[in-house]
């Protein structure tokens, strides 16, 4: 014997669709409203109140689609600068590179990943990651400005490694003192 299931009726189908969108939408606000907390948060210098937020809210379920999926990825993005901001470069460091794999077409992980490797002073890795920044993003203002602090940072450290090497040149030297001038008013700002 065979027993069939009622099929549903349409009314009822768009019922159950505006339920779960309507729950979709509850938990993007949700969402939405956590990333303006937090970055209030780390606006005021409360990093470790921003951290211990989001930590609060990993076990809230992932908002997988679209502008939900836009949402968490800047959650988790706001995770890594709440990191940063607390000195706990390598987590911040693992977590942006977590970041990079989940959404490599992101500027901002990479931009911050060059942050971390320069605090570090490797300016190699902090160029690569810049560069990536802008494949990612040709108009990514903030990462074009920071890969040129890393183009003169990779001078001075080559004019130092110069004017090491063998007789004094004041044309060198003349150089590396204005690199090392201008790099200074760009880290006091």
């Amino acid at each position: 014997m065979k027993v069939s299931m009622p099929r549903p009726s349409t009314r009822s189908v768009l019922r159950i669709a505006l339920l779960l969108l309507g729950g979709l939408h509850a938990a993007i606000c949700t969402a939405s409203e956590e990333v303006r907390v937090v970055q209030e948060l780390l606006a005021r210098g409360q990093a470790q109140a921003a951290l211990q937020r989001l930590e609060a809210r990993e076990g809230a379920p992932a908002l997988a689609t679209g502008a939900a999926a836009s949402v968490d990825a800047e959650l988790r993005f706001l995770r890594g600068v709440a990191l940063m901001d607390l000195q706990r470069n390598a987590e911040a460091l693992a977590w942006f590179e977590r970041m990079t794999q989940d959404h490599p077409e992101l500027p901002d992980p990479f931009n911050n990943i060059a942050l971390l490797h320069v605090r570090a002073g490797r300016l190699e890795p902090a160029r690569q990651a810049l560069e990536t920044a802008l494949r990612n993003d040709p108009s990514y203002r903030v990462a074009r400005a920071n890969l040129g602090l890393v183009h003169l940072m990779l001078a001075v450290q080559a004019w130092e490694q110069a004017t090491a090497a063998g007789p004094v040149d004041p044309q060198l030297t003349r150089r590396l003192e204005g690199a090392r001038v201008l790099l200074a008013t760009t880290s006091s700002r």
